[in-house]
């Protein structure tokens, strides 16, 4: 690019460029030259002067050009002088003075203003307009902006990415905060959901526990009971027949699945049951007579509860189980001879003391120990201790225990076949090795009833049932007193009259012996029930006799030396 001051002037080029200025960036600016055609002479197309200058049109004479004399030097008819900024004089004819390309007047002289349209940049202002110094003069004339007179100028623009950035941005963030603000909501929902169903369930199991004041459930006296009512257990009777000195002995083996709870309730044999013609028996005549089905019957009636099957356990049986399982170890609270000791001071089978081992044999000599002045409750006690022992030593797998049961060839009960026994067993092992096992006794009174005690703690809480003793009004009731100097003697023939049917009577014992027994009835109505009494003690008719009797009692015995109970 040619920026020469003279840029304009001269040269071959048709369209010539002069240089206007410098933009705001210092950058030159230029604007297309008109056409000359003589050195330094304007072109005026509107009148042409003889002699001056280059008339292409005519056709006389012509004054040769003056010669031209760039820095303006010695005489010479001057072109009009050069004002890129269009001051607005010019001078014709005179002298040129020296060429400036910013328009500034030569020291010489002042430089006349050019009558010519002057470049002006869209980017800039244009120049500068001189005041006027006379407000009459005509206004100037509005510029002729042409196309060329234009330069546009695409500059990038950085900050264009960065807006496009921080839009989508913002619009993330925001769909961001819409997504927490939904999520939250939910969240919120569920919640109170969740909370709405506690509490609708815990209002409902209150009602159903019965411990809601107001709205217990129908036919629940109270929280406790509804609840042990409601509760799922499974239940079987097990008998234990000594086969070697007879008697039996009675427990139920309970699981309480809603619990996670196994419990052996004890039951002595002198319970009061009702036997299939409706008289009140003895739990032991029961076993004796009705056999298994009439017993467990008769026992689901009483407790209130129902039993599944009944496990007949003879004495040989429960020696092979004991070895099966691989002895068992419990606390015994006895020394126990052996049975089949011949001489006197020999060392006992079992001895007394904590984890004490105990083989097949001795757990049998163990279970049917009962030392002289025992209740039979002790017995039966011991009994129980056995059972939970062999419970911790089964398998609690079911197939493995049903492999235990198939294994002792035992004749079952049509109601419990050797899978479901098996079964059974399992589970009850799995909760004695857990330690989720007890024993409990049932409490039964003289007259082979069950206590109101034994009605809240045992049968409503272990069994879930209610206790319903049959109605002892319409039996022979019978006052034993012991005068025969042998303690135990009472408790056999306690027993003996339970089983015969009569109620039993605690007389106490007499402060001295007497060598006979006697049976008296006061009531002439009474007369064969105590010849009847006397015969179900193994004593002589001749021993009946009437006299006076204890309150409350039909018929008064009088044990002597004489009286020899039989083995109960």
């Amino acid at each position: 690019m040619n920026d020469r001051y003279d840029a304009g002037y001269g040269g071959e080029n048709e369209n010539q460029y002069e240089l206007v200025g410098y933009d705001e960036y210092g950058r030159p600016v230029y604007r297309q030259a008109a056409p000359q055609q003589a050195p330094r002479q304007p072109y005026d197309p509107y009148a042409q002067q003889p002699g001056y200058g280059y008339d292409p049109y005519a056709t006389g004479g012509q004054q040769p050009a003056p010669p031209y004399a760039p820095y303006g030097t010695g005489p010479q008819q001057s072109a009009p002088s050069y004002d890129p900024y269009g001051t607005g004089t010019h001078q014709t004819g005179a002298p040129a003075g020296p060429y400036d390309a910013y328009g500034q007047a030569a020291p010489g002289g002042q430089q006349p203003r050019v009558a010519e349209q002057t470049a002006h940049i869209p980017q800039q202002a244009g120049p500068a307009e001189p005041e006027r110094s006379d407000p009459e003069a005509p206004a100037r004339p509005e510029r002729d902006y042409r196309t060329e007179q234009f330069a546009f100028v695409e500059e990038p623009d950085g900050d264009s990415e960065d807006v496009i950035d921080w839009l989508n941005f913002t619009e993330n963030r925001t769909e961001r905060r819409e997504e927490a603000k939904r999520r939250a909501r939910s969240r919120l929902v569920a919640l109170v959901v969740v909370l709405a169903l506690l509490a609708v369930g815990g209002v409902g199991y209150l009602w159903y526990a019965g411990k809601l004041p107001g709205l217990s459930k129908p036919g629940g006296k109270s929280g406790t009971a509804t609840t042990a009512a409601a509760q799922n257990r499974d239940v079987i009777v097990v008998h234990l027949h000594n086969t070697g000195k007879g008697g039996t002995s009675t427990v139920l083996l309970v699981d309480n699945t809603t619990t996670k709870q196994g419990t052996t309730v004890l039951l002595p044999n002198s319970l009061s049951l009702t036997d299939d013609n409706g008289n009140a028996v003895t739990l032991a005549k029961s076993v004796e007579d009705d056999g298994s089905a009439g017993t467990r019957d008769a026992l689901g009636t009483v407790l209130g509860t129902s039993i599944e099957g009944t496990w007949r356990l003879d004495t040989p049986y429960l020696q092979n189980l004991v070895d099966l399982v691989g002895n068992i170890d419990i606390d015994t609270n006895a020394d126990v001879p052996d049975p089949t000791a011949k001489k006197k001071g020999t060392a006992p089978l079992v001895h007394q003391g904590k984890d004490q081992t105990l083989s097949g044999k001795m757990a049998v000599a163990y279970a049917t120990y009962r030392a002289s002045g025992e209740g039979q409750n002790a017995q039966l006690e011991r009994f129980g201790q056995v059972m939970q022992g062999v419970l911790r030593k089964m398998s609690s797998d079911p197939a493995g225990a049903t492999t235990t049961v198939q294994t002792l060839a035992q004749i079952l009960d049509p109601s419990l076949t050797d899978k479901d026994l098996g079964t059974f067993l399992a589970k009850l092992a799995d909760l004695a090795k857990s330690g989720a096992y007890k024993t409990a006794l049932l409490p039964v009174q003289n007259d082979g009833t069950i206590s109101a005690q034994a009605g809240a703690s045992v049968v409503k809480e272990v069994l879930g049932g209610t206790a319903k003793s049959p109605d002892q009004g319409s039996a022979v009731r019978v006052s034993v007193q012991n005068a025969s100097g042998v303690k135990d003697n009472t408790e056999k023939t306690r027993v003996a009259l339970l089983n015969g049917g009569f109620t039993f009577l605690d007389g106490g014992t007499a402060t001295g012996t007497s060598a006979t027994s006697k049976v008296v009835y006061a009531d002439a109505a009474d007369k064969d029930n105590a010849t009847e009494v006397a015969k179900t003690l193994g004593l002589p008719t001749s021993a009946v006799t009437k006299g006076t009797t204890t309150a409350n009692a039909n018929v008064s015995v009088v044990l002597g030396k004489d009286y020899k109970p039989s083995s109960v």
